[in-house]
């Protein structure tokens, strides 16, 4: 069972703002999933990410790339930022060696209903823009997130 939350975040600043107090809170293993519009905040909440654990240039979008890896000296600790936009069918996904990297490595995965159901016990984050320009963030978090959110 999951349980959701959901917070407003009223600008750029603030989403990446969002993305560093969760570094703070990921580890090695961990999936966290970005949903929401072109547009909505899902790279932001990335660089936020990245930034809070060490990266110290402007994390770009992986979108060509599909997987974007950033490993130690750089950064803190593992990351694999994962754009699926670009995936048509399902066997891409098996190539990309993802399930491999959780061993040691979080993933931060946007758009994963192009992977519907591969992570079930994902941080599944949602982004949706206000009509005021503010993102509405739902977080639906599997219990094993539920204690390190509580934990802030």
């Amino acid at each position: 069972m999951t349980e959701s939350r959901f917070t407003i975040l009223p600008d750029a600043a603030a989403t990446e703002a969002f993305g560093a107090w969760l570094a703070g809170l990921a580890r090695p293993g961990d999936v966290i999933t970005l949903s929401g519009p072109l547009g909505a905040g899902k790279t932001s909440i990335a660089r936020g990410f990245l930034a809070r654990i060490g990266l110290e240039d402007e994390a770009p979008s992986p979108s060509f790339a599909i997987v974007q890896p950033y490993a130690p000296p750089e950064v803190q600790m593992p990351v694999l930022h994962v754009d699926l936009y670009r995936i048509e069918e399902p066997e891409e996904i098996e190539e990309l060696g993802l399930d491999e990297a959780l061993f040691d490595s979080i993933l931060l995965i946007e758009w994963p209903e192009r992977a519907t159901g591969r992570w079930p016990e994902a941080l599944a984050l949602t982004l949706t823009i206000q009509p005021d320009g503010a993102r509405r963030l739902t977080a639906e978090m599997p219990p094993a997130w539920e204690a390190r959110w509580r934990s802030i």
